[in-house]
């Protein structure tokens, strides 16, 4: 978890980011950002505030984890605060070399100096690389002769961060431990933030390893279950309701000890293993047999699973209990389902 109630901004330096393939601008600023206290800590709040996942990263290269640019330069920070200014437009260059997609958009690019930030109960400094590519329209009154007037400007929402990235001086060794921000694209354009900028991938952590068994027992149940077994859509919403109900219910997992409780049947516990196997292969993951499970992780993908039977576009059946109070069948009608339930709310 990212505490930043302490945090103070040490050193930050601001560039503008245009569009390559659209033909737009890079501007480097030649000294670092001057801000007054309250400045300073209206940026920290607009910064930081985002960062409320418990989701983590690392850098990483496919050759060596030093041809990784981000990762070269905030280690050149760390090293010293003073290499702020060059390295923040070596990172500005970079991601201006990245916008190479007509959709994403220009603006304004921070690289931040942070001291006494707190990541699981660690108090470290870290880097914070922010980009705000969207304005907003604010009105502004003020008084004149003896009435008002109001006039309209263009400006940054200090309560929507568009972009943003934390790396924190810590595992350096692993690539750090980095958290994410990206709250505007959503298309073809999505990842070049994530992957193409900061090239990073998930951190292999209790959350990680907890989204990851939730993912694959989703996949197994949804997509593969039903074509190896005869379950029906009320069959494979227990699965799912079990699968939550096993990790809400416990502190460590085992993934033995999930197939027997949440599986059962002998045969669908060996396809579920063999299931494992190839899931790794095809999405190049490795899932741990036994890890602490992360509560937050578990919030996140619970969300996720739809507990729901949709029927034509007349009803929505929500199962949340007992599997045994439902029942399907078929008649001159058609198909049914039949629901047993003691109160109407």
């Amino acid at each position: 978890m990212i505490q930043s109630n302490q945090s103070k901004i040490k050193n930050i330096a601001v560039h503008s980011v245009g569009n390559k393939v659209n033909q737009e601008n890079i501007y480097l600023s030649k000294r670092n950002l001057s801000v007054d206290d309250d400045i300073s800590q209206i940026l920290t709040n607009y910064f930081l505030s985002p960062f409320k996942s418990f989701e983590y990263f690392n850098f990483y290269h496919d050759i060596d984890i030093n041809m990784n640019e981000v990762f070269v330069c905030a280690s050149k920070i760390f090293d010293n605060h003073k290499n702020l200014l060059e390295q923040s437009i070596n990172l500005a260059k970079h991601l201006y070399e990245q916008s190479d997609h007509p959709k994403i958009k220009g603006g304004e690019f921070y690289t931040v100096y942070f001291k006494d930030c707190i990541i699981d109960g660690k108090t470290v400094d870290a880097v914070g690389l922010f980009k705000s590519e969207n304005k907003d329209t604010f009105l502004k009154v003020y008084p004149e002769g003896d009435g008002f007037e109001i006039e309209s400007e263009q400006g940054i929402n200090i309560n929507k961060l568009d972009k943003g990235c934390l790396i924190f001086n810590t595992e350096r060794e692993n690539g750090y431990i980095v958290a994410v921000v990206d709250n505007t694209n959503k298309g073809v354009d999505a990842q070049y933030w994530i992957d193409d900028f900061l090239h990073v991938c998930p951190r292999k952590d209790e959350y990680y390893n907890t989204q990851s068994v939730l993912t694959l027992a989703k996949h197994f149940i949804k997509d593969e279950l039903p074509h190896q077994f005869e379950v029906s859509k009320a069959d494979q919403i227990e699965l799912l309701n079990k699968s939550v109900k096993f990790f809400k219910e416990r502190d460590n997992f085992d993934l033995k000890e999930f197939a027997n409780e949440v599986m059962e049947d002998a045969d669908v516990i060996k396809s579920f293993r063999k299931y494992k196997t190839t899931f790794e292969q095809d999405f190049d993951i490795d899932i741990a047999d036994h890890f602490t499970i992360s509560e937050s992780a578990v919030k996140k993908q619970a969300r996720l699973l739809k507990s729901v039977i949709k029927l034509d576009k007349n009803f929505h059946i929500y199962i949340h209990g007992n599997r045994n109070l439902i029942e399907q069948g078929e008649d001159k009608k058609g198909k049914f389902y039949k629901v047993y339930y003691q109160e109407e709310n």
